[in-house]
């Protein structure tokens, strides 16, 4: 055996450990290596067809009123153009932002009154957004997903109404419960209130 070459019984065993690792674990914590190279190829993915849909919506910052008011109510949370971006942030954590897409998509819809970009927008969030193929697909049940398919073969600026209401009652029983109890929005609500009372 030349000397360069090492015997069976002196070979180290692969470590599971990735570099950057927490001391938590090798797969979960947000500040991995591994974790960071999955978010990115997972946004890459994620890219959406429908460019007009900014990263974030143009908005004030919020008063604190305005942030403890998103607790009251889910519909004060969506009619807020700062709330909807802090809440699209919290479900770009859970990766489920596809759901904020897919409503403000369907809020642009229903503003169109061309009925060539009506049908061009349609058959955008369509494959985006209900395509089993899309990345981004949204979770309809089947009676949903049929009325859509028949109402493509002549799309109205109301095409997706059913699944845009689907989609809002899961944000609203599902997701927004958790945004609450978030780092996310605790933070927020006590930035808000401290910046106030140092004013």
């Amino acid at each position: 055996m030349s000397r360069h070459e090492t015997s069976p019984t002196t070979v180290q065993p692969a470590s599971n450990h990735r570099p950057n690792a927490c001391c938590f674990c090798w797969c979960c914590c947000c500040s991995c290596s591994w974790n960071e190279d999955r978010e990115r190829a997972w946004r890459a993915s994620r890219e959406t067809k429908l460019e007009t849909i900014p990263n974030c919506e143009a908005c004030t910052k919020p008063t604190p009123e305005e942030v403890r008011g998103w607790a009251q109510s889910f519909d004060k949370l969506m009619k807020s153009p700062a709330g909807r971006n802090v809440f699209r942030e919290f479900l770009r954590t859970e990766y489920s932002e596809e759901n904020m897409l897919f409503w403000l998509a369907c809020e642009e819809l229903k503003n169109e009154c061309n009925k060539h970009t009506i049908d061009e927008k349609a058959r955008m969030i369509y494959e985006d957004y209900i395509s089993i193929l899309s990345p981004k697909e949204v979770s309809l049940d089947s009676r949903v997903r049929e009325v859509i398919n028949r109402k493509m073969q002549e799309p109205s600026s109301h095409t997706f109404d059913d699944a845009q209401l689907q989609i809002y009652t899961l944000m609203h029983r599902d997701s927004y419960p958790r945004f609450l109890n978030s780092a996310i929005y605790k933070s927020l609500l006590q930035s808000v209130s401290r910046s106030s009372s140092e004013s």
